[in-house]
């Protein structure tokens, strides 16, 4: 009895350890693919703000003005503990002497840079962390760029319903322009003056006598 209780124990052990190797296993690859994740998200943020407003950009380095932009747009920038001139040194710091753009392992060591100082009194993963959350996914806001205002003086300048004198013939009922005919007043060689109404009706009259 107490041989086969023993075994049953060592038996129940093997599975219990057996269970927590797969359990540990199981987090440790659940972890790898998050911070797989993450950094997939990282990577593309780099390549929409790296390709911003260069059609021929491969997305694989960024300017100093795409940085520049990426910082303020994911609220990097905050104005008190980071400012554009915080952004600035850290560019020049991580890129090579001669270059003018920096890599994506540039951009990851000026996000190291700037983490400390961005969440203070966070450890040093923690601020990365918090940093790389802030960017990851995002890309560039068109925050700035001036759109046609509508409303008030400007509908009252292209409704051309409201146009009048030489500026109304210009157009026909549907808005469209009428082209030479509109602009131009085209004279009819017919022999009368432009004002006689009774043009084309002599042979009538000349008939009916």
């Amino acid at each position: 009895m107490f041989q086969r209780a023993c075994y049953q124990s060592a038996s129940f052990i093997r599975l219990y350890l057996l269970f927590y190797d797969r359990r540990a296993e199981f987090c440790r690859s659940g972890a790898a693919m998050a911070e797989s994740t993450d950094v997939d998200q990282l990577l593309q943020a780099f390549e929409r703000f790296a390709v911003h407003g260069a059609t021929k950009a491969a997305g694989k380095e960024m300017n100093g003005k795409n940085w520049a932009k990426l910082c303020r747009d994911c609220k990097v920038i905050d104005g008190k503990n980071v400012t554009c001139t915080d952004v600035d040194i850290v560019f020049t710091k991580v890129k090579a002497k001669s270059s003018r753009v920096i890599t994506y392992e540039e951009f990851e060591k000026a996000l190291e840079e700037l983490a400390s100082k961005r969440f203070k009194g966070q450890s040093k993963e923690e601020a990365l962390q918090s940093m790389h959350k802030l960017i990851e996914g995002k890309g560039p806001t068109n925050v700035g760029i001036t759109k046609v205002a509508k409303g008030g003086a400007l509908d009252r300048l292209t409704d051309t319903a409201k146009y009048t004198g030489s500026h109304k013939e210009r157009f026909d009922e549907t808005g469209k322009g009428k082209g030479k005919s509109g602009r131009e007043e085209l004279v009819e060689n017919t022999g009368y003056v432009a004002a006689y109404k009774n043009a084309g009706t002599y042979d009538e009259k000349t008939k009916a006598k």
